[in-house]
């Protein structure tokens, strides 16, 4: 049966063991390439607040950020500490994330990305989704709620899919932040130029309506860029 699934799923610990050892080995060199050399020297990364603390208490959590350019998952990828990344997953757009066999490869094994159809059976990816949080008791599962990238820099209103997979698994949200991501690389570029990029950890909230999320994130986000957060003000009052 796991051999006739499609490849984009046979990574998820639904349907195969969890300890994927090509999983571990790619993610290994990855992390070193990433980490070491990457996101060291070329995109300058520095983690406001503590992983660590977090993780002990709240293994299993759906984290969200703003979204802004496609440094996003790899950025939050790179803040996390690699014991943490067999438990990292990624929503990711599955028309972006798998539309050719590297970056399938990519998607799978890097980022550990769960694909999301956002053209067709929307209903089945949020199905995975739960099932993914209701089954697995670590876990932290990254989703950009906005829904795709800002075409200027600006957070948006978050859509309610965040708040379903939360109440209906009774998982904790995560706040982040990541400061200057669309300025390294905003759409429409070919590739990030060099530069600081700051990865903000805020609180944890406990499962919510998308009203409350999208007012606490605000009021939280707003205190560190309020230029971003103009307009996330302006769509929640």
């Amino acid at each position: 049966q796991w051999t006739q699934l499609p490849i984009h799923l046979r990574h998820l610990p639904l349907f195969t063991r969890h300890l994927d050892f090509t999983s571990i080995l790619i993610r290994f060199v990855w992390a070193l390439l990433m980490k070491l050399i990457v996101f060291r020297f070329y995109i300058r990364l520095k983690v406001e607040g503590d992983f660590k603390e977090i993780f002990k208490k709240h293994p299993k959590l759906i984290i969200i950020s703003n979204h802004a350019s496609h440094l996003d998952a790899v950025s939050i990828a790179a803040a996390i500490p690699f014991r943490y990344w067999l438990n990292l997953y990624v929503a990711a757009a599955k028309d972006y994330f798998f539309k050719g066999y590297w970056m399938t490869v990519f998607s799978k094994h890097c980022i550990g990305a769960i694909p999301l159809d956002r053209k067709e059976n929307k209903r089945q990816a949020m199905t995975l989704i739960v099932n993914l949080l209701a089954s697995l008791s670590n876990i932290w599962l990254v989703i950009f709620p906005e829904g795709t990238r800002s075409p200027d820099g600006h957070v948006r209103a978050f859509k309610r899919g965040v708040s379903v997979f939360a109440l209906r698994t009774n998982t904790p949200i995560l706040f982040l932040y990541l400061e200057n991501a669309y300025n390294l690389w905003p759409k429409g570029n070919f590739f990030a130029k060099p530069g600081p990029l700051r990865v903000h950890v805020g609180p944890v909230h406990p499962p919510a309506g998308i009203d409350e999320i999208n007012n606490a994130y605000e009021k939280w986000g707003r205190a560190i860029d309020p230029e971003a957060f103009a307009l996330l003000s302006d769509a929640i009052n």
